[in-house]
Parts: structure tokens; C-alpha cells; sequence
């Protein structure tokens, strides 16, 4: 009997992969269709991996939707459902109009499993990479309580909160990025490139040169040997580091630690705070209930320590003890999300509260990143200032010697 390898998304979303002996491909895929999978492919094995396999496999195969057109996307289907279109017309619609060469694809494979029978949340699963728990799992409540066209609407509010959130922020660090690589640029300049033309002259005067000028001059030698390597340190040091994060135990110290920091980690919790509250506001409201609201959102947060907190948070509530108390004996998220939770929870209003949490926590991480960049920008332009006086100095210190030579 031959043998079929085949790939395809169960009902929890996650995508598999295997090989299965059958008469035929439809056998397979009708055994699959039973199990409740989504079929994505099956064809015959022939006994050796293909490249596309171990790219599919390994390396998580193709890029997704990026997080600016999905948002689009899920704004112009929602505008397209809430004025009375079909789903197939206004996915149509969406493809014909995406201006992303890879969105338009990925867009025209789920229409075309929609067209055969699937459902749209099963179709938005096949593609794991585009689209999250957190997309699919509010897609499946709203078609199964008919709300499709407002439970897109929120969706794509709740995408363009956190892309203005994102993209503020690094709006914000740009000026300061600029003006290290600025710093960095001109320092080597200095050092490699400047101080060496002067090299030959100090040497044909024969002077003694002032101990500021003789160890400014090595540290330029040295520069420029090892600039090579330095960036190739660089690079496995990164590697080196992703690789290390990929464990769970490191990656859950790192992430506690960073909560941790005195600035980054507070901007880091509100960070957090609001991706976790507008998250699981956005679930509420569309009716999911906590427990399963909590574990998605939890999946969305980025973090594992911020993550193992909403899991034992998930526990505590799931036997009746309320979701604020085990937040706030974790510690990892502020103050005002506790309490802005628990009186949700006492209000029986806790999805109003917490998408208002979360437009407070938008805004305290929006005004501590005004503050860093108010405090970094002076802080980078002035010591930029002293390094380049100081190798200027150094160089006039060591011509001035030399005209008191020749004197």
C-alpha cells in the first residue's frame, strides 16, 4: 500500500505533519477531514525528504501577513460583512486589493478553503504564520455567534492599537538610534582613520608624545585590527544567545529579569499590562469565556514570566478565587492593573475595565518612552561631545609638543 505524506492544522490550531499508508490520496485526506483537521497538502511519499520539507519543518516555512496590511485586511472585511456582503465576495474583495504580493497569496488560500466548504476561523488556522490564536479563536466566536462583522471590527481595532503603541515607540527612539550610530561612527573615524595620518609625522620629529595622545593612538591600532572580529563576535554572540533563550528555563529567568530593571523593566510591565488587558477586554467582550480568554491572551503576551503569572492566575480563577489577588501577589504587573481588574471582577464589568486599563497603560508606556529619549538624547549628545574633545585634545596636546621642539 502506498505511502502519502501529508500536513494539516487541527482544530487547536497547530499544524502537523506526517506519513500515512492508504489506497489513495482521498482516503487520506478523508481520514483526516474525520479526525477534524484541515488538509493543507498530501502527496505520495517517495521515501526522501525534499527540500521544501525541511524548509517547512525546520525553518517554519514561508513568511506571514506583516502586522500593518493584516489590520487592513481586517478592517476592510469587516467594513465589507457589516454592509451585507458575503463572506466569499468580500474575501474577493480583500485579495483583489491587498497590495502585498505575499498577503494577496496567503489571502487567496483561505477564500479558496472558505469556497470548499471550510469555515473561515479553520482556514485562517491553515495559516499559522499570519494568523494567531488570538485572531482565529475570536474569528470562531464570532461565526458561531453570528456576530462575524463586530467581532472584525474589534479585531481590527485591537490590531491598530497595538501597531500605533509599536509604532510610536520606535518613532520615539529613532532620533536617539541615530545619534549613538552618529557617536560610534565618528569615534571610529577618529581613532582608525584620522589619528594614523599623523602617525608618520610624530614619528620623523622623533618627539615624546604625551601619554594621552601614545595610548589614543594604540587604542586606534587596535580598533582597526579588530574591527573585523569585533563584528563577528558580534554576530555569534547573537546567535549564541538566541539559541540559549530557546530554552525555557533561561528564557523564564531573562524575562523575570527584565521585568526587573529599573526603567526598561517599568516601561516592559506596561508594555505588558496593555497587551494583556486590551487582549483579554477584546476576548470578553466578544463573549469568550475567562478561562479560555486568559489562555490565549496569555499566549499573546511575549513573555514567560509575565505568561506563568496569567497561568496560575488562570488556575486561581478557574476554582473561584478571582483572577486580581494571584496577579498581584506575582508582582510582575503594576499596581493599577490589579485594581483596575478587581473592580471589573466586582462590577461584573471586567471587559469595560479592562479595555480601559489598557488605553491607561497605552499611555503610561507612550509618556515613559517621552521621558527616556528626553533624557537620553542630552545624555548621548554630550558624551559624544567629550570623546571627540578628548581625541581632538590629545592630537593638539601631541602638535603643540612638536612646535615647542622645533623651537
Amino acid at each position: 500500500m502506498p505511502s502519502f505524506r501529508w500536513s494539516a492544522v487541527t482544530p487547536g490550531g497547530e499544524v502537523m505533519h506526517g506519513v500515512t499508508e492508504a489506497a489513495d490520496r482521498a482516503s487520506v485526506v478523508e481520514r483526516l477531514q474525520r479526525q477534524g483537521q484541515v488538509v493543507l497538502r498530501a502527496e505520495p511519499a517517495d521515501g526522501r525528504w525534499r527540500l521544501s520539507d525541511l524548509l517547512q519543518i525546520e525553518l517554519g516555512g514561508r513568511r506571514g501577513i506583516d502586522r500593518a496590511t493584516l489590520g487592513e485586511v481586517t478592517r476592510e472585511l469587516a467594513i465589507m460583512l457589516g454592509a451585507g456582503q458575503d463572506l466569499d465576495r468580500a474575501l474577493r474583495f480583500v485579495v483583489e486589493n491587498v497590495g502585498n504580493t505575499r498577503a494577496r497569496a496567503i489571502l487567496a488560500e483561505v477564500r479558496d478553503k472558505v469556497r470548499s466548504g471550510s469555515s473561515l476561523a479553520a482556514a485562517l488556522a491553515a495559516e499559522p504564520r499570519s494568523f494567531s490564536r488570538l485572531y482565529v479563536g475570536l474569528v470562531r466566536a464570532g461565526e458561531a455567534g453570528g456576530t462575524l462583522p463586530a467581532t472584525l471590527d474589534r479585531l481590527a481595532g485591537l490590531l491598530e492599537r497595538e501597531r500605533s503603541l509599536t509604532s510610536s515607540m520606535r518613532a520615539a527612539l529613532i532620533y536617539p538610534a541615530v545619534l549613538v550610530i552618529a557617536a560610534i561612527g565618528s569615534i571610529f573615524l577618529l581613532l582608525d582613520y584620522v589619528l594614523p595620518q599623523f602617525t608618520p609625522i610624530f614619528e620623523q620629529a622623533g618627539a615624546e608624545l604625551p601619554a594621552s595622545t601614545r595610548a589614543l593612538m594604540l587604542l586606534g591600532q587596535m580598533t582597526g585590527a579588530a574591527a573585523p572580529w569585533l563584528l563577528v563576535a558580534a554576530v555569534a554572540v547573537v546567535l549564541i544567545a538566541r539559541r540559549a533563550l530557546a530554552a525555557p528555563a533561561l528564557r523564564l529567568k531573562v524575562d523575570r529579569f527584565l521585568l526587573r530593571l529599573p526603567v526598561a523593566g517599568r516601561l516592559l510591565q506596561e508594555t505588558l499590562a496593555a497587551r494583556l488587558t486590551r487582549t483579554l477586554g477584546t476576548l470578553l467582550q466578544n463573549g469568550m469565556p475567562l478561562i479560555s480568554a486568559l489562555a490565549i491572551a496569555k499566549d499573546a503576551l511575549g513573555n514567560l514570566a509575565a505568561a506563568a503569572a496569567v497561568d496560575a492566575a488562570s488556575v486561581e480563577a478557574k476554582a473561584g478565587r478571582g483572577l486580581a489577588r494571584p496577579l498581584r501577589e506575582a508582582g510582575l504587573f503594576p499596581a493599577r492593573t490589579v485594581h483596575l481588574l478587581q473592580l471589573g471582577e466586582e462590577a461584573a464589568q471586567l471587559a469595560a475595565m479592562s479595555l480601559k486599563a489598557a488605553d491607561i497603560h497605552d499611555e503610561q508606556a507612550r509618556l515613559i518612552v517621552q521621558r527616556i529619549v528626553a533624557l537620553a538624547i542630552p545624555i548621548i549628545t554630550i558624551t559624544m561631545g567629550l570623546a571627540v574633545a578628548g581625541i581632538v585634545g590629545a592630537l593638539l596636546t601631541a602638535l603643540l609638543s612638536l612646535n615647542d621642539l622645533a623651537v
